[in-house]
């Protein structure tokens, strides 16, 4: 199966994400336990008291980072598997891989230090363009089976 070339570089970067939705997971979780905001009663107990069963601005950007990229990665991550499927040259293929990566690194970085707008925005909208790009190129692929 990783025989094949675009494949296998499609592998490379949605590891590569894989690994970015853990790290980000990661830092929420140390955020929540350095800021001492908790989300369950029981966890607020356990580190100190419910007082701590509150909520912190920063603990919710970094969630809110997370969860964006769980509701993004996965559309990538699917599209890619598929689009690697249908034989695009693996130039134009590493670069709809890599553009997405970067946009979504970039997304990320702009989410955890609160870069100025339209940072973010930006970087969604560039992460999408290689998406909606996949997408078309795999209709066109299969509309003659629909």
């Amino acid at each position: 199966m990783l025989r094949n070339d675009v494949f296998s570089c499609f592998v490379f970067y949605g590891v590569l994400l894989v690994i970015k939705m853990y790290i980000i997971a990661i830092i929420t979780g140390q955020v929540r336990l350095r800021k001492k905001a908790f989300t369950n009663p029981e966890d607020a107990l356990r580190h100190g008291g419910l007082q701590y069963h509150r909520e912190d601005q920063y603990v919710e950007r970094c969630r809110r980072a997370h969860l964006n990229d769980l509701e993004n990665i996965p559309a990538f991550l699917f599209l890619g598997a598929i689009y690697s499927m249908i034989g695009p040259s693996l130039t134009v293929a590493r670069l709809h891989f890599l553009v997405f990566f970067l946009a979504r690194v970039l997304h990320t970085v702009a989410y955890l230090l609160a870069l100025r707008a339209p940072t973010r925005s930006l970087a969604y909208i560039v992460a999408q363009v290689p998406c909606v790009s996949m997408a078309l190129q795999i209709l066109i692929a299969v509309a003659a089976y629909a």
